[in-house]
């Protein structure tokens, strides 16, 4: 079940509490993807998910304003467990980081990291640094994804 919002005093809309949420795409679904463009980002999520499990990833991790309470999120943010997957196999778009991952944005509508890259000059992981909300600095939460499960894909 994924948690109520918070607010975090500064932030400019509220976010996830802090920790890891398991949620199944259809409680996702249900729970952010509530006007056009957020269900055109979700559309994207769901095919970029496909390619990932495909290639043998199990687990992704959602965050951005997609699961916060801002109105019109531009796109989601997400990064994913690289343990076991066959690049190989993985749509390239996946793997297409320069201009400002213009063509991840393009496809699906967000942004996609392998979760162990550093995110930043001081080494902190994607999945750490997408636990940190951008305004504040403060911790906030990300939902996890089973791709092992999920009937969506």
């Amino acid at each position: 079940m994924i948690p109520a919002l918070v607010t975090l005093a500064g932030s400019p809309w509220a976010v996830l509490p802090t920790g890891l949420h398991p949620a199944s795409l259809r409680e996702i679904e249900a729970r952010f993807a509530i006007n056009v463009s957020r269900r055109a980002q979700f559309e994207g999520l769901i095919a970029a998910l496909r390619s990932l499990r495909a290639a043998g990833c199990v687990r992704a991790f959602l965050d951005g304003s997609f699961v916060s309470a801002k109105p019109a999120p531009g796109d989601f943010d997400a990064c994913w467990d690289p343990a076991g997957v066959d690049l190989a196999q993985l749509d390239p778009v996946l793997l297409t980081f320069d201009n400002q991952r213009a063509a991840q944005k393009a496809k699906f509508k967000g942004e996609f990291f392998p979760s162990s890259v550093p995110a930043d000059q001081v080494g902190t992981t994607f999945i750490e640094f997408f636990q940190v909300d951008r305004f504040t600095g403060a911790p906030k939460g990300l939902l996890l994804i089973d791709l092992t499960v999920d009937s969506m894909l």
